[in-house]
């Protein structure tokens, strides 16, 4: 065999060696800390109940989950993101870019964003208002609660919450500060989406990273604090802490899912087509996660506090999910 033969015999045999080596056989899914719970949950079923491998579920935030995810194909990407808001135009297209051309979007069901505090703290009745003249980056910035009303409590404002690379965060800004903004017309469109929907940084509003259990502790450590995440942590952890009433609407499930609770949003995944058939158990894994078990009125995820579809969307989304739906591009006209 000549020496032009065996290299080129060798660099196959290299190819087919680096290709083993990258491969895998279990699903990586990346995204939102708020939809962590529930699809870690679900990879759990799925692992014991199939036999697929157990998905390996990272929090990183929606915004950071959704950067992965549109970096490009390949196994070397992550095959599914969760968001806990819906995937932006600006990532779409960044997907686009990417190669990354199909994609199937699933609405998982409904969770409110709560301010809840330690049992141990004061009881709070607060206005979106009342929120957005504490944490705005615009104005006199008052320092304690009851600058704002004689009838909130007079303790410092100390906000715990998710940085900007959270669905939590961005869905805080839009319903809250963006809404508010508005509604008290304080000053044209451009300052609404600037400063009067930013959030302050002079230490009122304490960025506590993509892991909303941490901010549970930080509460019960500072029953004065007032933390901001979604509200499947206050069900979990109810034990220990309290949601804030908001616009006169408690933040229960049954709230939330009439939609009367004022901050409340939809929870989605993304899917990664072009992986469905190269990392087994993928779509498996979808539909496990849109089936009645799971996300369904009496599935095993509302026990954990997810606030699930109506039956009519349920079927719709569960039936693309089944069908892998593309993405069109039209989503946000």
């Amino acid at each position: 065999m000549s020496l032009v033969k065996l290299s080129v015999s060798a660099l196959a045999l290299a190819a087919v060696s680096a290709t083993a080596a990258t491969a895998r056989d279990q699903i990586r899914i990346v995204g939102s800390s708020t939809v962590f719970p529930f699809s870690t949950a679900v990879a759990e079923q799925f692992g014991k109940t199939t036999d697929f491998a157990t998905p390996v579920v990272e929090s990183t935030g929606s915004g950071g989950g959704l950067k992965l995810f549109c970096a490009g194909v390949g196994t070397e990407h992550p095959d599914i993101t969760n968001a806990s808001r819906r995937m932006k135009e600006k990532e779409f297209k960044l997907c686009a870019e990417n190669g990354v051309t199909e994609i199937t979007e699933a609405v998982v069901g409904f969770d409110g964003i709560v301010v809840a505090n330690a049992k141990a703290g004061p009881d709070f009745e607060i206005t979106r208002e009342q929120l957005w003249e504490a944490l705005a980056d615009a104005g006199d910035k008052p320092t304690t609660w009851d600058e704002i009303d004689p009838a909130l409590p007079a303790i410092k404002i100390e906000v715990l919450g998710p940085p900007p690379s959270s669905g939590t965060r961005d869905a805080f800004e839009e319903l809250v500060m963006q809404k508010t903004c508005k509604k008290l017309e304080k000053g044209d469109k451009a300052y609404c989406k600037g400063e009067g929907s930013h959030i302050r940084e002079d230490g009122a509003y304490i960025e506590a990273g993509e892991n909303d259990n941490l901010i549970v502790s930080k509460l019960e450590a500072n029953p004065n604090a007032l933390g901001v995440f979604g509200f499947s942590f206050l069900d979990q952890n109810a034990d220990a802490i309290k949601g804030a009433v908001v616009d006169g609407v408690e933040p229960t499930f049954e709230n939330i899912a009439g939609g009367d609770y004022p901050v409340s949003r939809s929870l989605y995944f993304y899917i990664k087509n072009a992986h469905v058939g190269v990392v087994p158990g993928i779509q498996e894994y979808a539909v496990e996660f849109m089936s009645e078990d799971a996300a369904g009125e009496e599935g095993y995820l509302v026990d954990k506090g997810l606030i699930p579809l109506a039956e009519d969307a349920f079927e719709a989304v569960s039936s693309n999910v089944s069908n892998l739906g593309v993405m069109t591009g039209n989503e946000w006209n």
